[in-house]
């Protein structure tokens, strides 16, 4: 079973319906005892990181969630689940950047407005972009073609780091899709709304977690 985690903060339907479009047993759910026994979990991306984190902390996922990306539970961050793998991020954040899982080090930051030649962008970044593959192998990306396109919708990225295996650019080139050891992934983009390169790639994370 893999649990899409529930924080309150939105509809998740559709990244369960992409789920089970491509075989999985997929359950949403914000209960601690099914994530604590999932075979894989799916951290969506609806909301802001601040209230996402603290939503997650007042439901007693947060520590849950790095204990099991810890013991190398199949994990996959969409979007602001991505984000959320990060050590803190700025977006409603009061002050000094909120807490994040500490996963990825680095700040979850906006998109800048203006690229480093003075090029205006719109922000939002919404719709198809490519991704440029960086490192070659991950199992998240079997049967992804460099230079394939994905559907996009956020005005936050999370920082570059050695968990970086592909990049998009949007008035600046960002990370699209994180590895972290062997079993933590996160894409920026949404697969649930990417037609079938997006289904390939959670069709890629069921069969990983099968195989786990």
């Amino acid at each position: 079973m893999i649990a899409v985690v529930d924080y309150h903060k939105g509809n998740l339907k559709s990244v369960e319906r992409g789920l089970i479009g491509v075989g999985a047993d997929a359950r949403i759910t914000d209960d601690p005892d099914v994530i604590r026994k999932a075979r894989a979990i799916v951290l969506p991306g609806v909301g802001a990181f601040t209230d996402a984190a603290n939503a997650m902390r007042e439901l007693n996922q947060m520590d849950l969630l790095r204990v099991r990306i810890a013991e190398g539970v199949p994990f996959l961050g969409i979007c602001l689940g991505l984000h959320l793998l990060c050590a803190g991020g700025e977006e409603h954040a009061q002050g000094k950047p909120t807490p994040g899982l500490g996963v990825i080090p680095g700040i979850v930051k906006a998109l800048p407005k203006v690229d480093a030649d003075g090029n205006a962008y719109k922000i939002p970044h919404v719709g198809w972009n490519s991704i440029e593959i960086k490192l070659q192998g991950s199992p998240l990306l079997k049967g992804i073609e460099d230079g394939e396109h994905f559907y996009f919708t956020h005005s936050y990225v999370a920082p570059d780091s050695f968990a970086t295996i592909a990049t998009t650019t949007h008035s600046m080139t960002f990370p699209s899709v994180v590895q972290w050891r062997q079993s933590c992934f996160g894409v920026q983009f949404h697969p649930e709304k990417s037609s079938d390169a997006g289904a390939q790639v959670l069709r890629n994370f069921v069969e990983f977690a099968h195989e786990v």
